[in-house]
């Protein structure tokens, strides 16, 4: 757990800069994470001095500079960081998306069919995805869980998408006697 309290700006601004970086692993321009999280690039040059100082971004000189996030970034954001993640396959209106991992899946309020909610937190960028898209997360790797829901909110902070949940489907195996 990472002692470093962020702002939602910074943090916003931090997702971005992980999300972007994961795509390419080079210097991120402070320009492309203005347009990634709507801002004006001036803001993002003040905003990037303060997470320099708290060591969480390291400015990269040069033509080809730009940004990019320190291991205490992921920390500061609780990403866990793997070689190899497996694969949740998600779909955003019947196409699939390629540039995102499924980190966690949080159920809520199962006991209440018609309130069915699951908080899908993804490492990537939601900015595609919006109120009343369809969206299908799975089948997961152990478990084949697969959830088709449609998208109530999103929690762009912190990388949350908060789905109605319209099917779930986890199939169920006899047990090896």
């Amino acid at each position: 757990m990472s002692s470093i309290e962020l702002t939602p700006s910074q943090k916003k601004i931090l997702r971005a800069l992980t999300n972007l970086h994961k795509e390419t692993e080079d210097a991120i321009k402070g320009e492309d994470i203005a347009e990634q999280v709507d801002r004006n690039p001036g803001t993002i040059r003040n905003q990037m001095q303060s997470l320099k100082a708290l060591q969480l971004v390291e400015g990269v000189p040069g033509p080809k500079g730009g940004y990019k996030p320190t291991a205490a970034a992921y920390e500061a954001l609780e990403i866990q960081q793997m070689d190899e993640p497996a694969a949740v396959p998600m779909q955003h209106e019947g196409e699939p998306i390629d540039d995102t991992i499924i980190e966690e899946i949080d159920l809520s309020s199962v006991h209440h069919p018609e309130l069915c909610r699951a908080e899908i937190h993804i490492q990537g960028t939601l900015s595609e995805i919006h109120e009343d898209d369809s969206v299908t997360v799975g089948p997961t790797p152990l478990s084949k869980l697969l959830i088709e829901g449609t998208v109530d909110g999103k929690d762009d902070t912190n990388n949350i998408l908060i789905l109605r949940i319209d099917d779930m489907v986890a199939p169920a195996e006899e047990p090896a006697h």
